[in-house]
């Protein structure tokens, strides 16, 4: 397999997105997504997020007008294979292989556990031109709120325990929700929606953004270490579980600036995030 596969159009006319694939350090395959052009911009998925689970991509679609966007299946996600034991460096390993292929001079956004992985590759030496975030989902506390150590002790006990199937997928998806913010009445729609099978079939991946996250405390020691210029935003109605890990985040990196978006979630929408990134980007 070489670094970089050949890339080759969804459709016929220049602005369709061109799909190809980069080989990480271990032999991995990841699925790679181009779109637009201008500077490059690659975008990091949070959990239970690939192109089949977010079809048409609506936020690399609206920053694509302006720069050449890089969007990625994570390892183990649609398009892209798995290796392993998985480990936290061979994510920073995949992202790695993304941000050359896009260059090696490009700006980089995380949401939720993919801003995590996006701090943590910056941290580890990944070399971008700006830096931005949304939500990265640590605990605030040394401990976190209790009601968020209890269900991501339920989490992982559900994705330890193989003798329950396929229903244990539609549980973690729903602890993963449940986690997050959602209403439990919400969540329960959602079960009866498409989307639902898609998102069962990446629950084994929760593992690795829980991985990621460590014990869940922001790691302050190795975030000191970022100096490119980074923003931070989150919703501005997102719960504060969500929100004060932001704030966090902002002060103890170097060159941060703080933002909160007007009437958004952790659910955000593309419209209202794509012009703050733009901007910021730009």
């Amino acid at each position: 397999m070489s670094s970089a596969c050949t890339y080759g159009r969804t459709g016929m006319s220049a602005p369709q997105p061109m799909r190809g694939c980069v080989a990480s350090a271990d032999g991995t395959v990841i699925a790679v997504t181009r779109r637009g052009s201008g500077p490059p911009v690659v975008l990091v998925d949070g959990a239970l997020t690939c192109a089949r689970t977010d079809p048409g991509r609506p936020l690399a679609a609206a920053l694509a007008t302006r720069f050449t966007v890089f969007d990625y299946d994570r390892r183990g996600r649609g398009g892209s294979t798995d290796t392993h034991p998985y480990a936290p460096a061979r994510e920073v390993e995949d992202l790695t292989a993304v941000v050359a292929l896009a260059g090696g001079d490009a700006c980089l956004f995380g949401m939720s556990s993919g801003a995590a992985l996006a701090l943590e590759a910056v941290a580890a030496g990944v070399t971008v031109r700006r830096l931005a975030v949304y939500e990265p989902p640590y605990t605030a506390e040394v401990t976190g709120p209790a009601d968020v150590r209890r269900t991501r002790k339920e989490l992982e006990a559900i994705l330890a325990d193989d003798a329950r199937g396929p229903v244990r997928f539609d549980d973690a998806v729903a602890a993963l929700m449940t986690l997050t913010g959602m209403p439990q009445e919400v969540v329960t729609l959602v079960r009866h929606t498409p989307v639902w099978r898609e998102y069962a079939a990446l629950a084994p991946t929760l593992a690795y953004d829980l991985a990621l996250l460590g014990d869940g405390i922001v790691p302050r020691t190795r975030f000191e270490a970022i100096d490119v210029p980074t923003l931070v935003l989150d919703g501005a109605a997102s719960p504060e579980l969500l929100r004060r890990p932001s704030r966090i985040v902002a002060c103890v990196v170097r060159a941060a600036a703080y933002r909160s978006l007007p009437d958004q979630t952790h659910d955000v929408d593309p419209n209202a995030l794509a012009p703050a990134l733009a901007a910021f980007f730009a």
